[in-house]
């Protein structure tokens, strides 16, 4: 129980810091939200480090992998934010599931797995949702799909590469030159119209910071207390905060044929979940054998 609590925690948390973040996107930049915003996310990272035990938490040993991985976040980071300038923040959550889906697709060309009809029949499903929440009419919220669209494959990436460095990166080394780098590629873009932020903007600001922060850790903590099985598909909540907030704050509902991408976009996320749960026991048995 607790594991699933904190990662519906973490879900609230998370959808109440892009709320916060599509609010933002009306009178500032895509770089001065992320600089700000990455400054105090640093608060809850020195929480983790003081919690981890210093500064030996965050040794680095590859890296070139930090790099790589930064410039996902980054390129993850920047497009998310145009698409929520754009986009509902149901249409922009529900696209963002399709990550489960670029990581089945790469991990057969990135990191040789094996993957059978039944996975690639459920990502081909899942990219039909996109489709139908798109609704594709070459207008202006068409293209601004692509946005969310692609910061879900640099997404992807990144948690391919995750896979990579886990066995020698800690958690808290990967989140501080993640940060470091999203933090420096948005102070890089100051000199093309950085506005001075009210305080109550400014304020949100430093709430999106914290709120993302501790809600990657509480998301990240609840793989610590129960199984994947029992705590991923909570993940999937996230998108009735996120139709609650988009109705709340901007008078935001999705229409029949977003309801029936998102439900397709889901759908195909579970059943991805399960069959890799479902191969890795069959692995894992032929192993023991």
């Amino acid at each position: 129980m607790l594991g699933i609590g904190l990662m519906l925690l973490g879900g609230v948390l998370m959808t109440v810091n892009n709320a916060i973040l599509k609010w933002l996107t009306v009178g500032y930049p895509p770089g001065q939200i992320i600089f700000i915003r990455g400054v105090f996310i640093w608060l809850p990272i020195a929480f983790f480090i003081a919690r981890s035990g210093g500064l030996l938490s965050i040794r680095i040993t590859r890296v070139h992998m930090h790099f790589l991985w930064a410039g996902c976040m980054v390129f993850s980071a920047f497009v998310y934010i145009i698409g929520l300038r754009y986009l509902p923040l149901a249409d922009v959550t529900a696209i963002g599931f399709s990550t489960p889906l670029f990581v089945t697709a790469l991990a057969t060309f990135l990191l040789g797995e094996i993957v059978g009809w039944r996975r690639w029949s459920a990502v081909v499903v899942g990219f039909l949702g996109i489709l139908v929440i798109a609704k594709p009419t070459g207008d202006v919220a068409t293209i601004a799909v692509l946005f969310p669209l692609g910061s879900a494959f640099w997404t992807a990436i990144r948690e391919i590469l995750t896979r990579r460095m886990v066995t020698t990166e800690s958690s808290n080394a990967i989140l501080a030159t993640s940060t470091a780098g999203v933090m420096i590629a948005g102070l890089c873009t100051a000199p093309f119209g950085w506005q001075m932020p009210t305080g109550q903007d400014f304020a949100l600001m430093v709430c999106a910071g914290l709120f993302s922060g501790f809600g990657h850790y509480f998301m990240i903590e609840a793989f610590r207390y129960s199984e994947v099985v029992i705590v991923s598909p909570f993940r999937y909540i996230t998108i009735l905060w996120a139709i609650g907030l988009g109705y709340l704050a901007w008078g935001d509902l999705p229409d029949k044929f977003v309801v029936a991408g998102i439900l397709l976009v889901v759908a195909s996320g579970l059943y991805i979940l399960h069959r890799e749960i479902v191969v890795g026991r069959q692995r894992r048995k032929a192993l023991s054998r």
